[in-house]
């Protein structure tokens, strides 16, 4: 005999939403705004966005997201995922980069490797690492 599911079965809990430390929340929803308008801006390569930045004394962090959002696709095998600003929940994509973040302001080069060979083609690991780094201190001048 079959067994069948009511219709209205119990639906299982939300998971509860990752929290974030201090400002990095903060941080985050002004890299979704910045991932929101490099949607539709076009592609860049990732040495050429680096090379320009590296060249322009005093680069603004929206700089080093711009490039960071514009190359990311490149750097990694899926297409990433950042949820509107304000979203409570967190992505797969912006909880690495957070981390990754936190990593590059706390000086912990072992974790920030660790995270970049995680997810990001050899090829391209130095310069995600070095706009990582661009946010992370960009940010914590604020």
């Amino acid at each position: 005999m079959l067994s069948v599911a009511p219709l209205h079965a119990p639906q299982p809990a939300p998971r509860p939403a990752q929290l974030l430390p201090g400002q990095w929340r903060g941080v985050l929803n002004a890299l979704r705004v910045v991932a929101l308008r490099c949607r539709v801006a076009a592609r860049t390569d990732l040495f050429e966005a680096c090379a320009l930045i590296a060249n322009t004394p005093g680069a603004a962090q929206d700089a080093y997201a711009q490039a960071l959002f514009q190359c990311l696709r490149e750097a990694i095998t899926t297409k990433p995922v950042f949820f509107q600003p304000g979203t409570v929940e967190l992505s797969f994509d912006e909880a690495w980069l957070v981390r990754a973040l936190m990593a590059a302001a706390q000086n912990d080069g072992d974790s920030l490797t660790f995270l970049i060979r995680s997810r990001v083609a050899k090829i391209h690991q130095r310069h995600i690492s070095f706009l990582i780094n661009g946010i992370a201190a960009e940010f914590s001048k604020n």
